[in-house]
């Protein structure tokens, strides 16, 4: 099995210094498309195939993300599951003890084939429509102030989901049992990067079967009710 270090920093962070090894995953060009929903809509199929292909994964390749706590390296773990590799995991980039390094990392290209995972996304159809089912429970990963709805540092609108619990990724504790005892899940964030945090420790747990809610509260905000408070 090869191992494949992918920076999921923006260029500037990856050229001033990466793990050595590493290629990159530029955050809002590999990682992002330009169809759908919210800030930062999925790729396609054939795009993400294309950027993996050239980063050198192939279907034996264990695909190790890192990223500064910003959410990128879930996201390419998430993306990965996605169109059907499973072999990711991700690390902090404050983990790293060894050297640097600034060169131009050159990878073998392999041909990456996507096969795209059924059940994994909520879109906002489905949920304007369950908003007072007590089997779904729908999870907001962004700082608990947001979800409250007491500021909004992006969207034009502050608040949340209706019935949303909140989960910040960057809490460390373990998951609830409302959360791991639901019979449903779907995780959303402000543009479905940070959800992914959440995601990947929910399949940790073993709930490998919480879904995501891609276009999240960038496109919520335009097409449902908002609840505060």
């Amino acid at each position: 099995m090869e191992i494949r270090l992918v920076d999921c920093r923006p260029a500037e962070a990856y050229r001033a210094g990466h793990l050595p090894g590493a290629v990159h995953a530029d955050p809002e060009r590999d990682l992002t498309g330009t169809g759908g929903g919210g800030r930062h809509p999925l790729p396609t199929a054939d795009a993400f195939a294309a950027w993996a292909s050239g980063a050198g994964v192939g279907p034996d390749t264990l695909v190790v993300a890192y990223d500064e706590g910003t959410g990128w390296a879930a996201r390419l773990w998430w993306l990965l599951r996605h169109f059907g590799h499973d072999g990711a995991g991700t690390i902090p980039f404050s983990a790293w003890r060894g050297p640097l390094s600034t060169a131009d990392e050159e990878v073998e290209p392999t041909s990456f084939v996507a096969r795209v995972r059924s059940g994994d996304t909520a879109d906002a159809g489905e949920l304007l429509e369950r908003l007072d089912d007590p089997r779904l429970v729908v999870v907001d990963a962004r700082a608990p102030e947001r979800w409250r709805g007491e500021v909004e540092p992006i969207d034009p609108v502050a608040g949340r989901i209706p019935g949303a619990r909140n989960r910040f990724f960057e809490d460390a504790s373990p998951l609830s049992p409302e959360l791991l005892d639901a019979e449903e899940l779907v995780v959303y964030c402000g543009s479905g990067v940070t959800a992914c945090v959440v995601l990947h420790g929910l399949v940790l747990a073993g709930r490998d079967d919480a879904r995501l809610y891609p276009g999240s509260f960038s496109e919520w905000h335009g097409l449902g009710p908002v609840e505060r408070g």
